[in-house]
């Protein structure tokens, strides 16, 4: 049910279109003092991941420009879902299963922590904003107390019974065949 087009851009986005401004003009980047180059000017090679001390409030930055991006995704492949197929599992696992991996894998890339409060208010507005109406095919419902009460007592009262059944047969002393 969904186009080509969609699926094509179903990957998670990229990284380098949600850094913030100072981080792409190599500011974020570079030692104090130091002349910023642009991204576009130091293309083929990036910093080792040791020299990039990304403060907490940058993390969090980026994060929320990702797991923004990849909310629009899911609202766009959601777009394709008509409104009698919402709670079917098999026509939108792939959309909240993409918003699910995109929110955790980018979460493990920044080293964010996953879950977090972030990806789960995104999670939470999924259900809200499409999936409330739906209800399980057939929901499974608690016993009447009688069969449950009977289901709990009937190994309690069963133990003893075997214990003494046990303690009994070897007090008799003969060795069993």
């Amino acid at each position: 049910p969904f186009p080509a087009a969609a699926l094509a851009a179903s990957r998670c986005p990229a990284p380098l279109t949600v850094l913030p401004r100072a981080a792409l003009l190599g500011r974020a980047l570079s030692p104090p003092g130091a002349q910023a180059q642009t991204l576009a000017q130091d293309a083929h090679t990036s910093p080792p991941a040791a020299a990039i001390n990304w403060t907490a409030q940058l993390v969090e930055e980026m994060y929320a420009n990702i797991s923004q991006r990849c909310w629009k995704l899911f609202v766009e492949l959601m777009g394709n879902v008509s409104a009698p197929q919402l709670c079917e599992w098999s026509v939108i696992s792939r959309p909240y299963s993409l918003l699910q991996s995109c929110l955790e894998d980018w979460a493990d890339r920044l080293s964010y922590g996953y879950p977090n409060t972030l990806a789960e208010s995104y999670i939470f507005q999924s259900h809200h904003h499409y999936f409330h109406n739906c209800t399980p095919p057939h929901q499974v419902l608690d016993p009447p107390e009688d069969v449950l009460l009977a289901m709990i007592i009937a190994p309690i009262c069963l133990i003893p019974f075997l214990v003494t059944l046990v303690i009994w047969r070897s007090k008799d002393g003969k060795a069993q065949p």
